[in-house]
Parts: structure tokens; sequence; C-alpha cells
């Protein structure tokens, strides 16, 4: 056997092809170099579907906020009203008590002699009427300051003021009855007792809605 055999069957032809491993496995770590910043931010960046649904949900979410808008839009007439200044004149000489109230109030056009509503409704006919606001009241005194306020469309147009004289239970009434009539619109009433608003109530007026048997 030559000394060429010997060389390649011996230890040195495994060793040289170790060598050549380990050289060929460096050359490829060396061209392996790490991503640029540019394709790191491109990678990170969400796919056309995950943006596609981002956008869905981004659609769906402002489309239910435009919604709600609207469907609460009459929410604005519903909202605490202020009590004018033209109607809170007198000083109440007595506190609220923990069980004043006024009760629920009703609206009617015409009222028993103990000033109980008669066919109470809340949509009336336009024209000339009294309308009449009905309530029981209990654990009021004497002395405490009250207030009325009538509005058309939230516009004041009509109200009083004065000292409570009335006692402090018993049936209540307060009424409006408009020179120039009642005119298609919406009509509200509010009481209040020592600065407090503690009734409520409201009507439209439309003579199509009455005849619609609504």
């Amino acid at each position: 056997m030559s000394s060429l055999n010997l060389l390649l069957s011996g230890t040195i032809l495994p060793w040289l092809l170790g060598s050549l491993l380990v050289l060929g496995c460096m050359a490829l770590l060396m061209r392996a170099k790490p991503a640029t910043r540019e394709i790191q931010e491109l990678m990170a960046q969400p796919s056309v579907s995950e943006r596609a649904t981002a956008d869905a949900t981004t659609t769906t979410t402002r489309s239910g906020g435009v919604a709600n808008v609207l469907l609460n839009a009459d929410d604005a007439t519903t909202l605490v009203p202020e009590l004018p200044a033209a109607y809170d004149r007198f000083e109440p000489q007595a506190e609220l008590k923990p069980g004043t109230e006024l009760g629920t109030v009703v609206l009617s056009s015409t009222v028993t002699e103990d000033y109980k509503a008669i066919n109470p409704a809340n949509v009336f006919g336009e024209g000339f009427y009294t309308l009449y606001a009905t309530f029981d009241y209990q654990d009021m005194e004497d002395g405490m300051a009250w207030a009325w306020v009538w509005r058309h469309n939230g516009r004041v147009i009509d109200g009083g003021n004065e000292l409570w004289a009335y006692g402090d239970e018993g049936p209540g009434y307060i009424y409006l009855s408009p020179e120039e009539g009642f005119a298609e619109g919406r009509y509200s009433l509010e009481v209040w007792v020592n600065g407090e608003l503690l009734g409520q109530a409201s009507a439209t007026m439309n003579d199509a809605a009455v005849s619609a048997g609504n």
C-alpha cells in the first residue's frame, strides 16, 4: 500500500473532512446576518387580514357610538332642568323633611271637586281649555318655598313662586290656561320645593295625534 493510500485511509482524512465541515458552518453563520431594523419593523406590522379585522372593529365601534347618540337624542329633554331665578325669590322658612314628596303629577283637562284627574292623558288637542296638574303631597310644612314652572318646547311660558301655606298633606293642583290657547308642541311642568325638583309632568298637544287615538 502506498504512502498516499495510508494517508487517505488513516487519521488525516477524517480530520480533513471535519475541518472542511467546520469551515462550511462558519461560512454559513457569517452570511446569516441579523435582520435590519427596517425588516424587523415590517415583520412586526399586522398582516392584511389582521388590519381588516381591526378596521371592521373600529367601524363597528364608531357606528355604535353614532347609533347611541341618535337613540339617545331625546335624553336632553329628560335632563334635570334649572329653576329660573324669576321663580326662586323666597327664602324657605322650613326645611325639607325626609318624607316630603308630591307623588305622581297627573295631567288632565278636567278634575273632580277634590282635585282628582278625570281621564288623565299625555296627549291633548290644540286650542283653548285649561290643563290641570294634580298630585298628592305629604310631609310638607308651611313656610317651605315652592315654585311651579310651565314650559312650551323647553321655553318658560308661565309659573309661580310662594311660601307654602296648605298644610302637611292633601291633594294639590296647578293649572295652565294660555290666553293664546295651546299650540302644537310639548308642554312640561316642574314643581320645586326649597330648590329641589320634586315633581314633573309633560304632554304633547297635537290635533292629529288626538284624532288618531294616541
